[in-house]
Formats: structure tokens, sequence, C-alpha cells
């Protein structure tokens, strides 16, 4: 199995890139294809001991980046020969199963449009986040790929969220919920209110609402949203979960004994840290496309890429674009019928 890795990709360069990609060649069972400008991939390689390319890692030279301030859909059109770019190009042509980037998530999702394209069936095509939660992990969906939603996108959006916990998670029939603001499914706006009546059309086990505050408390495993709201749930999850750590550490040291107890605590601290990691999961993918796309966070380490590696060649093996094409063939007249009944309800 070959992986395409954007080597370049993220706030830290080739480093944790290279890295991540030698442990994942030793670990994995898997073929990295690191991509971006062999000159300085190569600086990096030898920079880490290796003076010649272990068999299972190759190089693609790709000279070009995307600019972080530039409009992705502009950079991917004028810049073909951008890491980016040239990764998802080796997905389109079979010359890998898939490929991971840390860098500029706009950029990574029109370049899996441009070269990839979208699932036969899906319309959208989605940011899968998983989030810790007090009982596990959930997946949220969408992450910020779609800002305006109609009803039918989160309908899909649950149908491929439920295939991921499936495939990755081992879970059986994981349950489904939209984001709301209140329990009653008579609450929300118009999108919310006009979605609830047909998920339970689409065989997901959809269990109703689902409110802000239940978000991480892990009473559902697919949390269904446009993705103006997911992102905002996703940052406003990190910065709160940063403001109580600085909090708790400004007030330990105003207090000797807060001290004492702060290194009696100090296992428990670790495995909470430990549980909310992201670097656990790699990176999200984008679901709906042709292709397996991990997308990971910008200040993704050496950890993060090996587990994005790692989450990509699971993709892989267990034939997930393939489930998703077969669950949206196989839902095809329903929402057909629900696309109708929604323009019909516009006029």
């Amino acid at each position: 199995m070959k992986i395409a890795l954007d080597a370049l990709g993220g706030d830290f360069g080739a480093k944790p890139n290279v890295l991540g990609a030698l442990k994942a060649a030793k670990a994995l069972d898997i073929h990295v294809i690191l991509v971006g400008n062999e000159a300085v991939i190569k600086q990096e390689l030898q920079a880490q001991g290796c003076t010649a390319l272990p068999p299972n890692i190759s190089v693609v030279h790709a000279p070009d980046t995307i600019d972080m301030g530039a409009e992705p859909a502009k950079e991917c059109r004028n810049k073909k020969s951008a890491s980016i770019v040239v990764c998802a190009d080796l997905v389109h042509k079979g010359e890998a199963d898939a490929f991971v980037s840390a860098g500029h998530s706009g950029a990574a999702m029109v370049a899996s449009l441009f070269r990839m394209g979208r699932i036969k069936g899906v319309v959208r095509p989605a940011i899968a986040t998983p989030m810790p939660t007090y009982k596990g992990v959930s997946l949220l969906l969408d992450g910020g790929a779609n800002a305006d939603c109609k009803p039918l996108h989160l309908l899909q959006f649950a149908v491929m969220g439920s295939a991921y916990m499936e495939k990755v998670f081992d879970l059986k029939s994981p349950s489904v919920r939209i984001l709301s603001i209140g329990e009653e499914e008579t609450k929300g706006n118009f999108l919310v209110k006009h979605t609830i009546p047909h998920m339970r059309e689409i065989g997901v086990n959809f269990q109703g609402t689902l409110e802000g505050r239940d978000v991480n408390t892990g009473e559902t495993d697919v949390i269904v949203c446009d993705g103006f709201v997911g992102n905002i749930v996703l940052k406003m999850a990190e910065g709160l979960s940063k403001t109580i750590i600085n909090m708790i550490k400004r007030e330990v040291k105003k207090r000797p004994l807060a001290i004492l107890g702060a290194l009696l605590a100090k296992g428990a601290f670790s495995a909470v840290k430990k549980h909310t990691n992201p670097d656990q999961y790699g990176g999200a993918p984008l679901v709906g496309v042709n292709g397996v796309a991990i997308i990971s966070h910008g200040k993704s380490n050496e950890v993060a890429i090996f587990n994005a590696l790692k989450t990509a060649k699971r993709l892989v093996e267990k034939n997930f674009v393939g489930d998703i094409a077969a669950r949206v063939a196989a839902l095809k007249d329903t929402f057909c019928a629900i696309e109708a009944e929604m323009q019909e309800e516009e006029k």
C-alpha cells in the first residue's frame, strides 16, 4: 500500500513529516511517498540519519507550495506542481492509495475535489473530526468544509459518519444525533427541523438532537451539523481546553500546598492529557471524495503524522470509499425523493 504525504505541509516544515513517515514505514507495512521539494526532503532525511532512502520510502519532487493566505481554488488551479495538488493527483492516477497533509486545509479540500472528485451520489464532502469525550470519542461532521448546508447534505453526513465509526472504531450501529438548541425535535432552525424527519428514513441509528453542552459527554457516536456551526464548536472546544489548563496552572502556582497536590495528581493529569490529545487521531478525513484524504492540524508533530498515516491505511484496508459509495447508491431513490420534497417546499 502506498500513501502520499505532503512532506512540507504544516507549521514545522519537513521534520515532523519525515519523522512520522520513517516511523510509519517501519511499523505499518506501508510505502510512504514524500511529496515536496526534493532537496529539502533529502536534507531532512540525512539530518535524521538516513544516508540512503529506505526501500519503502520514495520522494516525488513538487517544487511549489500553497500560500496560507491565498485563495485555495485559485492556488490549486495555478500551481499544479504544489505538493498538496500532486498528492491528490497521485491518488487520482492510482499511484497512491491515499494521501495525508498538514498543510493548507482549504487547499487540501479543493485539490481533493479537483483531482479525485466526489463519490457518485455524494453532494457535499465533509470534514469528519474525531472529538475526545468523557466516554471515549465522537465524530463531528461537518468540521468546516460547508458553511451553508441543506437537509440532504446533513443526511449524507450522517450516513458517511456512521460508516467511518464502523470502519475505524469498530462500532456496530453507531448512534447519530443532530446538533441543535434543545432536546425537543420541534426546536432548531430551518435546517435542523427539516432534516430531523428524514433522519429515520436513511438507515442510520438516529437518536434525536444533541445540545451543545453534551458534545463532549459521549452521549452519541456521530454528531451532525453544518460546517459553520461545526467549525465554531471545534475551535471553541480547543480554546476552552487551553483556557482551563492555564487557569489551573495559574491557581496552583499561587498556593504552595496546591503545588504538592498537583504533584500527587500528576498521574491523573497525564491520563487526561493523553485522552484529550488530538495527536492520537492524526487528522480528520475528508469524507465523500473519491479517495482517502486525511487533513491534519497545521501544528502536527511526528506522532500525529504517524497516526494520520495509520488512519489512512485502515480506511484503505476497510474499503471505506467503496463502502460509502455502496451506501449512497442504495439510498439514491430516498435522497432523490427528499430533495424533490425540499424543492417543492421552497417554492
